[in-house]
């Protein structure tokens, strides 16, 4: 069970008017301890705080919510204590700065001080939910409005609620300061060149499944593979839609009269990759049963011209045609990367076959052929990084994160009222990665589990995407050196520096995305159950 940690800071200088500080510590903690799911939560307090105290208590006690009791100043500040108990202002900027380094880290900050809605408005660009003052609170209101507050926090309601419920608390008590609290919520950030999101975005239904069309990358498909010799390769970490993406520029492709071919790697027997002679053969039979060609490549094999020279020849002697286009996709590529024997060879073949249709000799039958190849980049993390197996080559796709509105959009299509702050709310656990977020939808329409129980158990052992982040522990634990990168991103609360070979390793398993320079976890999902996980 995961405990939800309250930091309590108080800050009263020698010099500023007398607060009962202490009173509103021992009323929350009494709140608490009345609360029937009381050993759920811990609250840590700490008084008399200077400005460098800051850092090295939220470094340390890591709270989910942290509540700041003294006085503010609008526009200068908040009031801590300098060395000699004295008034040690801190800027709304210098504020902000920090915050700015646990916004993975806390969810909520409650500032019960005068005029502290100056500091909740900047502080929330970077924190969920702030809790700012308008104007001058007197102590009484603002004790009131905290009692009210945790009651409802204790009671695992939403931050909604408990501001709600301090809001009533002090109306309960009759004290005319109900309008002095003030809630405020992070918007959603765009990324720094958002892709322009149509009002109209396209769903389509595929088997009782809906599907996000990518209109920009899609379309750019559909230019490349109507091209002569075009190779497109769409690639991504696991799980991003790139098969459905192949099948759609397949399904264009054989609207254009294209006869077509996908083949999957997956279905080759671990014998097949025993050599490079035994998978080409492979290789040739596959496409020629899904273009319901009978063929025998083992009866017309030369072995003394060697293995691609001999897949070529097939090709071109029985699958080519100088009338009609033939596409091929492979998909599942990523499974050929563990067998550097055949994957050096198949790789150069391919690359060869594309430039065929470059040259007089061979591009009337070669420039027929397109090709199609979808891989997962997770394989990457065992290759050479300067041996990248299709520098260069042929068009790159990579699919993309949803935008919220393409959320917001798939939701809908099953049926399901989810609003801008539920989007917030599941993107700020999982991001848009697609099959996270096809996972929740499948659970909540089903009726297994509610979105917030969805959210809250999500990084620990009892959240539905428990195998799927043991099987990337499991990559991990097998390589030290990605293990002891990803420790050190997730054991931070700032982005971090990473080695070349490391951040291209764990960007290409989808772990982690870059801030500037730096690196993150590229969800809170992994920051929060790598953190606890990778021992």
């Amino acid at each position: 069970m995961t405990i939800k940690k309250i930091l309590i800071l108080a800050a009263n200088p020698l010099d500023t008017d007398r607060l009962r500080l202490d009173k509103e510590v021992e009323e929350i903690r009494t709140t608490l301890e009345r609360s029937p799911n009381r050993d759920n939560f811990a609250i840590e307090s700490r008084g008399a705080v200077r400005p460098q105290d800051l850092q090295t208590h939220l470094y340390n006690l890591k709270p989910q919510i942290l509540h700041f009791s003294g006085h503010g100043g609008g526009e200068w500040g908040l009031a801590f204590e300098d060395e000699d108990g004295g008034v040690k202002g801190v800027s709304t900027e210098s504020l902000t700065d920090l915050f700015k380094l646990f916004t993975k880290q806390i969810q909520c900050v409650v500032l019960n001080a005068c005029y502290a809605v100056v500091q909740a408005e900047a502080i929330c660009q970077h924190i969920p939910y702030v809790i700012g003052m308008n104007q001058k609170i007197g102590d009484q209101a603002a004790r009131k409005f905290a009692e009210g507050f945790y009651r409802a926090i204790w009671d695992d309601r939403s931050i909604e609620d408990a501001f709600a419920s301090g809001v009533s608390a002090i109306k309960l008590e009759g004290i005319p300061e109900e309008l002095t609290p003030v809630l405020l919520k992070r918007q959603p950030s765009l990324p720094i060149n958002p892709k322009p999101i149509n009002s109209d975005i396209s769903v389509v239904e595929n088997n009782g499944y809906f599907y996000i069309v990518r209109s920009r990358l899609e379309q750019r498909c559909y230019e490349e593979v109507v091209k002569a010799g075009s190779l497109i390769r769409i690639k991504s970490p696991e799980r991003m839609g790139k098969s459905t993406m192949m099948r759609r520029v397949l399904e264009y492709a054989a609207h254009q009269g294209y006869r077509t071919a996908v083949i999957d790697l997956r279905e080759a027997n671990r014998e097949i990759f025993a050599d490079i002679n035994k998978f080409l053969q492979w290789f040739c039979a596959y496409v020629g049963d899904r273009l319901e060609i009978d063929q025998r490549p083992d009866d017309t094999w030369q072995i003394f011209l060697g293995a691609s020279r001999n897949c070529s020849r097939y090709m071109n002697n029985f699958f080519l045609s100088p009338d009609l286009p033939l596409v091929i996709a492979i998909d599942n590529f990523d499974c050929v990367f563990k067998y550097s024997h055949i994957a050096d060879d198949f790789c150069g073949l391919l690359r060869g076959w594309s430039e065929k249709a470059k040259d007089v000799n061979d591009k009337e039958r070669w420039g027929k052929l397109r090709q199609i190849i979808v891989h997962s980049q997770d394989p990457y993390a065992l290759l050479d990084i300067n041996n990248s197996p299709f520098s260069g080559i042929g068009l790159s796709i990579e699919p993309t994160e949803l935008h919220p509105s393409e959320i917001l959009a798939l939701a809908k299509s099953y049926g399901l009222s989810w609003t801008d702050t539920d989007i917030e709310q599941l993107m700020g656990m999982i991001g848009g990665h697609p099959y996270l977020i096809q996972k929740a939808i499948d659970e909540i329409i089903h009726q297994y589990i509610e979105l917030d129980e969805l959210i809250r158990t999500a990084p620990t052992q009892e959240g539905i995407y428990s195998d799927y982040l043991n099987e990337r522990l499991q990559s991990l634990e097998s390589n030290p050196q990605l293990k002891e990168a990803m420790k050190k991103v997730v054991n931070s609360d700032i982005p971090v520096q990473l080695g070349a070979n490391d951040k291209f390793k764990l960007d290409s398993m989808g772990l982690i995305k870059p801030n500037s320079n730096y690196f993150v976890s590229r969800c809170n999902l992994y920051h929060l159950y790598f953190r606890n996980n990778l021992r």
